[in-house]
């Protein structure tokens, strides 16, 4: 058992981590997509505009926290903290090195399903809350769009699951050590990534939050610290689905030379540019293609998989 000093550490250094490379990304994301795309970025605020996420921030908290008078106040106030708390309480079983986890739940895999489906709750209040037509709308889209792709990376996993016969995630990255899980269930990390896109609503999957229609959707009508919430949360769920990309798929923390944290965060750095370079790219399609796209293509392909695996794991006798 460790020491109380120890898991203090390891609670207090992950939320630290997890809020300053959220903040990064931001700066990041913008200096990114300007390169990719040819236009200048953030470069007014400090050298190549570093300190121009403070500057947000500073812009942000500075706002009038404002409740619609037509809103229902306390579902309106709590919905924007369930998708914090739900997605921050992930990265408890989330292991970044080893010993350096918070829990080692045994079925710690479950345990990130379950509470990545409590953000569908937040979406949903929120929309309904607003009393508008533009959350309510992108409330829907989110809930049906979440809903759906939660089925199929759910599925994408069970794969991972068979191969490393165990649901807790250090178990996972221990089953790693001689080959990642991209290699035999890339299929299973295709499907899982673009679930993933789709559960952080992340172009292309933005439908819930189309400025051309929708106003920005479920949060049109949220301002100062709720919306920083919201914002916030975008990219501690883009944080989190890169985390377990890597400890699923990518061998977690495993690597030569390098110790065992420093891989983990250089993998974690490759994927996150990943999503990022997947807005610079992508065209928005209709909601209906996204649906379609899930239950016609990632569902058969996720099965497929499954059955895949099934059938390889019989043949070697396991």
């Amino acid at each position: 058992m460790r020491p109380t000093w120890l898991a203090l550490v390891t609670v207090f250094g992950t939320l630290f981590g997890l809020f300053t490379l959220s903040a990064a990304m931001i700066w990041v994301e913008r200096r990114l997509l300007a390169l990719w795309q040819d236009r200048c970025g953030p470069n007014r605020v400090g050298p190549m505009g570093i300190f121009q996420v403070v500057a947000d921030m500073i812009k942000i908290f500075a706002k009038e926290d404002w409740i619609p008078p037509f809103a229902d106040r306390l579902v309106f106030f709590i919905a924007p903290a369930i998708i914090m708390v739900a997605t921050l309480s992930v990265f408890a079983v989330v292991p970044m090195a080893p010993g350096m986890v918070i829990c080692d739940l045994n079925v710690g895999l479950l345990f990130f399903l379950g509470l990545s489906s409590l953000s569908v709750y937040s979406i949903a209040l929120a929309g309904w809350s607003s009393h508008s037509k533009y959350a309510m709308l992108g409330a829907l889209r989110a809930v049906g769009q979440m809903i759906s792709y939660e089925v199929f990376m759910a599925m994408s996993l069970m794969g991972v699951v068979m191969l490393a016969g165990s649901f807790s995630l250090v178990d996972i990255v221990n089953a790693q050590s001689h080959l990642w899980n991209a290699v035999p269930q890339f299929a299973g990390l295709a499907v899982f990534f673009l679930a993933g896109l789709a559960e952080t609503r992340r172009l292309p999957f933005d439908l819930p939050e189309a400025e051309s229609e929708l106003v920005a959707g479920f949060h049109v009508e949220y301002s100062g610290l709720k919306f920083a919430m919201f914002f916030l949360g975008e990219y501690v769920g883009i944080c989190l689905i890169s985390a377990l990309t890597v400890t699923l798929f990518l061998g977690g923390w495993a690597g030569p030379w390098l110790p065992p944290l420093v891989w983990f965060a250089l993998k974690l750095a490759i994927v996150l540019v990943l999503f990022i370079l997947c807005r610079a790219t992508f065209p928005r399609p209709r909601l209906d293609q996204v649906m379609g796209f899930g239950w016609k293509v990632l569902l058969p392909v996720s099965m497929v998989n499954l059955l895949i695996t099934g059938c390889l794991i019989l043949a070697k006798g396991g």
